[in-house]
């Protein structure tokens, strides 16, 4: 995919300066948006991140150094520059000392201008480069937040969602129901420098086929019955960001064939519209069918299914990872307990010895379920579960057929001595980190491994 066109903003009040700077920049390819006065533009900074702010000094109402003061309150990485009066160059001086990125003296030739917003921007890359980087160092623990799983399959899953997050290319992600989809095409969002634009989701599955065209494309005002105003469609919303199209296989053939032009050109018409609005998104698309054989059958496209298979990415079914089992368990008991305001239960090991031996058809929101049951005080193990039905029962983690292994064992027996040793100190961790002697980092960290809140416990 193309890289997206720098988004830059710019502040004058004169008609005939803004105008001819405006066309300074596009004729040096810059794409600016220009606004008379700060506040529409501070406004336009909040409804999204830029690249680059130009401002004059002197501005009806708010005036261009609260503008950058402002600014760099939203994005303190944001290159700001200054255009000044010959009187204003102390201040300008002054305001780089604050963070200002540059000060350009009125009047100046267009090539001054091009030069410094070339530099701004690649500043403004470089800035961006080091963040997505620093996210990438931090990201065993940014990601262990949003997918769990200690198994290969899942960490090799989780090293390749680091390594294609921020390409910008489409991802097909194939998993059965429950498998946790929406939640890797956030990873693939919140790890790419598209992270502070939009996620949209969308079920292809859940919309009325009616309504599928305007809820994706948007309408102008008039272009059907009951059309009375303009409506921004869900991928015109998404500009800049990521959309999710979830159960992609639901999604009708006459309107996969409008949705592959899109995933062509980059662009979208509104219903009612002659105009196309060119889009800067990246599409992740889920499915629990093998679309091959739909399109193979005539049931989906062939071409739209290339299109969007430009990078799979599979998800194992939870039967197929038995060793993450406990690590997601002692999660959603943790999670729901701080929620509701419990203490997480205890799970026996024959319990644990019958969860492994599950075929889970419900993957890891099944597992989920029983957590929350087992929290508000339901049996964690309702009747019949420990073969599931339409599903080949899980293998019990590495170690003897029907036993957990050794490291499983450990955690388990670990995570019960902490868990009681905290219920009878009322959630006291300088207590408990004397009475089982280890480190009080160490006793944190073995708290939020295992999904143990304080809160809960106090």
């Amino acid at each position: 995919m193309a890289e997206r066109p720098p988004r830059i903003l710019l502040v004058e009040d004169e008609d005939a300066v803004r105008l001819g700077i405006e066309q300074a920049l596009e004729l040096a390819d810059l794409p600016v948006t220009a606004f008379a006065a700060a506040e529409p533009a501070l406004a336009a900074l909040k409804a999204g991140p830029a690249d680059l702010l130009i401002t004059d000094v002197r501005l009806p109402g708010m005036d261009g150094m609260d503008l950058l003061r402002a600014a760099q309150g939203l994005d303190p990485d944001l290159p700001v520059v200054l255009m000044t009066g010959h009187g204003d160059i102390s201040m300008a001086v002054g305001a780089m000392r604050d963070g200002a990125y540059d000060f350009i003296e009125k009047p100046f030739a267009s090539e001054r201008l091009t030069t410094t917003v070339h530099r701004a921007l690649e500043r403004s890359r470089l800035s961006a480069e080091v963040r997505r980087l620093r996210a990438a160092l931090d990201g065993d623990h940014g990601i262990d937040s949003l997918i769990l799983g200690r198994s290969p399959a899942m960490q090799a899953l989780k090293r390749t969602i680091l390594q294609v997050a921020d390409t910008g290319a489409d991802v097909l992600v194939l998993g059965e129901t429950g498998s946790g989809k929406e939640m890797v095409a956030r990873a693939l969002h919140q790890f790419s420098s598209r992270a502070n634009r939009p996620f949209v989701a969308l079920n292809c599955g859940a919309i009325p086929e009616s309504m599928f065209e305007s809820e994706l494309f948007g309408h102008e005002a008039g272009a059907f019955t009951g059309a009375g105003k303009l409506r921004i469609g869900k991928l015109e919303y998404a500009d800049g960001g990521t959309v999710f199209l979830d159960e992609i296989e639901s999604m009708p053939l006459a309107l996969q064939v409008k949705l592959l032009r899109v995933l062509q050109d980059r662009k979208v018409e509104r219903l009612g519209a002659n105009k196309a609005i060119p889009l800067d998104l990246r599409f992740v698309a889920a499915t629990k069918a093998d679309l091959g054989e739909l399109s193979r059958a005539g049931k989906f496209r062939e071409d739209l299914y290339y299109r969007l298979n430009v990078v799979p990415l599979t998800i194992p079914p939870l039967r197929e990872r038995p060793e993450d089992i406990g690590l997601l368990l002692d999660h959603f008991m943790g999670q729901t307990a701080g929620r509701l305001g419990r203490v997480p239960p205890f799970v026996s090991e024959a319990e644990r010895q019958a969860l492994f031996a599950h075929g889970w058809p419900g993957n890891v929101r099944e597992l989920g379920n029983l957590a929350e049951r087992a929290v508000i005080g339901l049996p964690l193990l309702p009747a019949g579960l420990g073969g599931g039905a339409g599903a080949p029962p899980a293998t019990a983690p590495a170690g003897t057929p029907g036993s957990a292994s050794l490291a499983d064992l450990v955690d388990g027996f670990e995570r019960r001595l902490i868990a009681d040793s905290m219920r009878r100190h009322k959630g006291d961790v300088a207590a408990v980190s004397a009475e089982l002697q280890v480190p009080r980092k160490t006793l944190y960290d073995k708290l939020k491994r295992f999904g143990l809140e304080i809160e809960t416990f106090r």
